[in-house]
């Protein structure tokens, strides 16, 4: 991020309002600590502030990052909606924990899906380099005129978060190179003043939310674009909006997000040394949801099981919601649309190692329908 906050010295700088959080405070305290040519890192009160302050910056014309987790991201909440309504392209590390009470420190995606209906873009990470790549990324999509909308780059808290790993690291050279000066076509001007956020009628607003969801629609294609400029300048692929192993063929495929996909990408590869047709999907866009890549992976396979690091109140896993949705009526005539069924696994932070994967693919095996969500790592 810091490179990022460097590469708009030539334009109106960069600005950080934080405010820390376990476990997103070594993000922030690195920030603060950095020399940027022009900008600045303004601690806080509070995380509702901290986003307060983005807000600020962006309508000014900075370019604007902050960082939170769980019941900070709560506590946000109003500025994190209002972020997206007024299209501002900020850019927020999210560190997934579970929200409390009772309190719990450990990873969950709860706390950033609870904004899934407030036009943030989401990106959830697998690993540090996915992190690292991922931030450039979604400064240069945010900022995007055809986009202009907020982004959050999540991860799993500790997980990924305070684990250490060797990567590759932008050069400021090569991060200049890649992110233009940022320009918000909104941003405030003294010599023509204007209200930001006022009163609107109920078809202006209406009108405002269709151009949202336009410009939602559009990321896919944009993200597709930057990321060609990024293999370019620096040398290396960053992952997309899916990710997926030996879906061609397999007639049974797992599918799940962030830190859980490199379990599954492992156990997947052992099943097919043994000749089962197994094949998985890692979403790292969860917003806007890739429904057409989803679609397509899925349309040969028979079962499909979800692995969800959260739950939604009477729906149980959210992405698998989303991944059933997506299937909805999507079989053609004589064919018969795939088993979906949802696995709630790692929830609170849990560990989700090689044998619950084994245990997941085995229930899949043996279903002919979809049933309730199955809870792995419950204790009896």
């Amino acid at each position: 991020m810091s490179l990022a906050g460097e590469a708009n010295r030539s334009a109106r700088g960069v600005v950080c309002g934080i405010y820390p959080i376990t476990p997103q405070t070594e993000i922030v305290e690195y920030v603060a600590r950095f020399p940027f040519s022009k900008g600045r890192v303004i601690p806080v009160e509070s995380e509702h502030s901290a986003m307060g302050v983005c807000i600020g910056a962006a309508l000014n014309g900075a370019r604007a990052f902050t960082a939170s987790s769980s019941n900070g991201l709560a506590y946000m909440a109003e500025n994190v909606m209002v972020a997206a309504f007024y299209r501002l392209p900020i850019v927020m590390a999210a560190v997934n924990r579970t929200l409390g009470p009772p309190w719990n420190i450990w990873a969950d995606q709860g706390d950033t899906l609870m904004f899934r209906d407030f036009a943030w873009v989401q990106l959830y990470c697998d690993s540090n380099q996915d992190v690292a790549d991922t931030t450039l990324l979604a400064f240069r999509l945010a900022e995007d005129p055809r986009i202009l909308l907020p982004v959050m780059v999540c991860m799993d808290a500790f997980i990924v978060s305070h684990t250490s790993m060797e990567i590759e690291l932008a050069t400021q050279e090569q991060v200049d190179r890649f992110l233009p000066p940022c320009d918000v076509p909104q941003r405030l001007d003294s010599a023509h003043p204007v209200t930001i956020g006022g009163m609107a009628f109920p078809q202006d607003t209406l009108s405002q939310r269709l151009d949202l969801d336009e410009a939602l629609r559009r990321v896919p294609g944009a993200l597709e674009e930057h990321r060609a400029q990024f293999r370019e300048i620096f040398g290396r692929e960053v992952s997309g909006a899916v990710e997926s192993h030996h879906c061609e063929d397999a007639d049974r495929i797992l599918i799940a997000s962030g830190t859980v996909a490199s379990t599954l990408r492992s156990v997947v590869e052992e099943w097919r040394l043994r000749g089962e047709r197994v094949g998985m999907i890692r979403i790292k866009m969860f917003r806007p949801f890739p429904r057409e890549e989803v679609r397509a992976l899925c349309s040969g396979s028979k079962k499909v099981g979800v692995l969800d690091r959260n739950y939604g109140a009477d729906v149980g896993g959210i992405f698998c919601h989303e991944v059933r949705a997506a299937l909805q009526g999507q079989a053609g005539v004589g064919e018969r649309a795939p088993l979906v069924q949802s696995y709630l696994t790692g929830v609170g932070g849990g560990d989700v190692v090689p044998d619950t994967v084994q245990e997941v693919l085995e229930e899949l095996s043996r279903r002919s329908a979809a049933g309730d969500p199955v809870w792995k790592g419950i204790e009896t």
